[in-house]
């Protein structure tokens, strides 16, 4: 399946599970240091700006990722849930504009900020979760964590990297790579001391 076909998927199971939420669940914190579940949906609607819009926002934040996810998704904190679900499945035919591969990445690694927290478990599919392990996204800087250790995947065929071996769920390495600390009581293996130390 493409990129793209991929993250129209993910997006639409992200869409479901939001639409099932209690307005309690939508004010739990996320695995995104300072953001609730509300949040991080804010965040995802940066997709739905164009591109001259999010630029903008990037330089008012005097080029600081930090900051410009800040403003992006405080940008969107008047809505009410039921808006933002609507506009976060509307907007899905609207992808095409921006990175499907990097967006897929960005994807996976919020939907389980919000699914984590609330203990709304699933199995990913495994072409998606192959493609995010290839391809982490690089506005984390995931070569600070990755750089000299070897991952490997236990539940699907990938591996990666030369070094003290780090092993896992898929979906725990994925997160992991990106800096979520909550993911590294699901690693094994040589090499998760020093990944502990690099993420502390």
């Amino acid at each position: 399946m493409s990129y793209r076909g991929m993250l129209l998927d993910e997006r639409a199971e992200l869409v479901e599970l939001l639409r099932g939420l209690s307005e309690q669940e939508w004010e739990t914190p996320s695995l995104c240091v300072g953001w609730r579940v509300r949040d991080v949906v804010g965040h995802l609607l940066q997709d739905t700006l164009s591109p001259l819009s999010y630029a903008a926002v990037v330089v008012k934040s005097r080029g600081s990722v930090e900051r410009t996810n800040n403003a992006l998704a405080q940008s969107f904190s008047g809505l009410t849930t039921e808006q933002l679900v609507d506009k976060l499945d509307k907007e899905s035919g609207r992808l095409s504009k921006y990175s499907p591969r990097l967006m897929l990445s960005d994807l996976v690694v919020h939907h389980q900020d919000i699914r984590r927290p609330l203990a709304r478990l699933r199995t990913i599919p495994a072409d998606r979760l192959t493609a995010v392990l290839d391809y982490p996204d690089p506005f984390a800087l995931p070569g600070r964590f990755t750089k000299g250790l070897r991952f490997v995947a236990t539940d699907i065929d990938w591996s990666s990297g030369d070094g003290p071996e780090v092993r896992g769920p898929g979906e725990a390495i994925a997160l992991a790579v990106v800096g979520r600390t909550v993911a590294l009581d699901d690693l094994t293996g040589g090499g998760l001391p020093e990944l502990r130390r690099r993420m502390s």
